[in-house]
């Protein structure tokens, strides 16, 4: 494991301990516009050094990336816009760590046990509503627990889950088209049809598919890892469902043992999961599901800045620009390495909100509408921080007029183009494919919509609030006809993804980390300077479920 400390690491050092309460002091100003690039890498390179020990939310390696974030909002000119006139908006959270001993997941049929191997097969789910559980029921299966009735699709249909475990898949019909895809596929939602429909338990199946790119043994070394909720003002957590008293994950192989008894060869039901073609069905036997929590209260924080507007009336509305700052932290070693330092995830897009925040700052005359800039905690563990900032703002909730987020642009190549997700939706459309235009960069669909990545960053906390958004990828097409950008990214994803090896002595293209810069800068002058705010466009999906169309 490296130690390159930035010369800011020392000052640091000092005052590193416990959440941030006041406003660091002043570094060396921003480099000019035109040497984006290296400023990106200067800031990269500070946030994916080991010092900060992968930046978990709720950590001192976390605390110490804020601080330098607020560090660089003050040398770029930018004003606090957290709690009590700091850079800092404190996110209340609770944590909740696996407990090994204990653990069990064993079904009782008439033809014998099944008894399944702790992060061998299955994973406990994470208990935010008590300590331990223990959780005996009968099992139906559930297709991938989507009702769709817009689409005509109902998993639950004729199905009773009173008083019993659901078991089902992740994702939602491939027959679906790419927006309720996406929305069906969220957690959230599944979680909550699950709880509202009486179940007591629920688990979640590996399939072949997500096996071969995400492994579930590469993903089970990491169990002891934690999970987070926010906290409500009442101290309970949030999104908890205690309907659901026991909750697990199997992989692919435990998928498998457990659906052996179903009424359909299992390789069938991996095959249907494909075509979304998957039908409910009762399970043989009773399942007993049992673990133990450990929770304890945390705090982590956003770090907030605002750069005012120039029209007396538009600059109290405001565009938000949001990245994540927080990464997975500690965990299993891989090649004698246990630091996830999250160099692309989320250092890069990080330093490219920072860039686009020295380039509006540089504007002789600013946009009209104001802009702020947040750096959130705890996205990977649920978007968190987006969500307690998108509902509980620092700024009066009705400005809050659109967003711009930026979450891991994976540039191992000079490429012309950047993948814009979720422009379809609203009238930022528009923006930035006028942007784009301007500046010369190329707008490529979303090649891989099967990921469904518009619920699954932090735009998303941002969209349920009923803010128009979008989320800029990098592009996937290389300046040199004989590299394969796209097929860079996927290695990216099969091989350092959420991986110690995700650092910075991966081939990161700075150049065109500082064009997403600049096309995220030219983006906020239009929408910052456009007469109308953004809006949803008419009976958009989006726009219906959350934007009160």
């Amino acid at each position: 494991m490296r130690l390159k400390l930035a010369p800011l690491a020392l000052c640091l050092l000092v005052a590193c301990s416990g959440a941030p309460e006041a406003p660091p002091a002043a570094v060396a100003p921003a480099p000019p516009t035109d040497d984006g690039a290296r400023r990106i890498e200067a800031d990269v390179a500070f946030l994916a050094d080991d010092l900060l020990e992968g930046r978990a939310a709720g950590t001192r390696g976390y605390d110490l990336a804020a601080r330098y974030v607020a560090s660089r909002y003050r040398a770029i000119g930018l004003a606090p816009a957290g709690d009590d006139g700091s850079y800092f908006q404190k996110v209340p959270l609770l944590e909740a760590r696996r407990v090994r001993e204990g653990a069990a997941f064993t079904v009782q049929r008439e033809d014998g046990d099944l008894s399944f191997v702790f992060q061998d097969e299955f994973l406990p789910g994470l208990n935010f509503n008590a300590g331990s559980h223990v959780v005996n029921a009968p099992l139906v299966f559930v297709g991938q627990a989507v009702h769709a009735p817009e689409l005509g699709h109902d998993d639950f249909e004729g199905v009773d889950l009173r008083g019993k475990v659901a078991v089902y898949f992740s994702g939602a019909p491939a027959t679906f088209g790419n927006t309720q895809r996406a929305f069906h596929s969220s957690g959230l939602q599944k979680m909550g049809q699950l709880a509202s429909r009486g179940a007591v338990g629920a688990i979640g199946l590996g399939n072949p598919v997500d096996e071969a790119k995400y492994p579930w043994a590469r993903g089970a070394r990491n169990w002891q890892m934690p999970g987070m909720r926010l906290v409500d003002a009442e101290g309970r957590p949030v999104d908890a469902w205690p309907e659901l008293k026991a909750t697990a994950s199997l992989g692919v192989d435990g998928a498998r043992k457990l659906l052996a008894g179903a009424p359909m060869p299992v390789d069938e039901i991996f095959e249907r999961r494909e075509k979304g073609e998957l039908e409910s069905f009762d399970l043989p036997g009773r399942v007993t599901l049992a673990g133990a929590t450990e929770l304890k209260r945390v705090d982590s924080v956003n770090v907030v800045a605002r750069l005012a507007g120039s029209d007396p009336v538009l600059a109290g509305e405001h565009i938000a620009y949001s990245a994540h700052l927080d990464h997975i932290g500690i965990g299993a070693e891989v090649d004698g390495d246990g630091i996830y330092n999250g160099a692309f995830d989320n250092a890069l897009g990080i330093a490219v909100m920072l860039q686009a925040a020295t380039e509006l700052q540089a504007d002789a005359t600013k946009p009209r509408r104001s802009a702020l800039f947040v750096a959130v905690t705890a996205e990977e563990r649920g978007l968190l921080g987006a969500d307690y900032f998108a509902k509980f703002p620092t700024v009066p909730r009705e400005s809050l007029v659109a967003n711009i987020n930026m979450d891991m642009p994976v540039f191992l190549t000079d490429v012309t183009d950047v993948v814009p997700i979720g422009i379809e939706h609203s009238t930022l459309e528009a923006d930035v494919q006028a942007a784009a235009a301007q500046l010369g960069v190329g707008l490529t669909p979303d090649p891989k919509p099967e990921e469904v990545v518009f619920v699954r960053s932090d735009q998303y906390a941002f969209v349920r609030q009923g803010i128009p958004a979008v989320y800029l990828d990098a592009g996937i097409k290389a300046r040199n006809p004989d590299v394969d950008a796209l097929a860079l990214y996927e290695d990216f994803l099969t091989g350092h993804y959420h991986q110690p090896s995700d650092e910075t002595d991966l081939s990161i293209h700075y150049p065109s980390a500082a064009m997403l810069a600049r096309l995220n800068a030219e983006i906020g002058r239009r929408v910052g300077n456009a007469d109308a705010r953004p809006a949803w466009k008419e009976g958009d999906f989006f726009g219906k479920t959350f934007g009160g169309q």
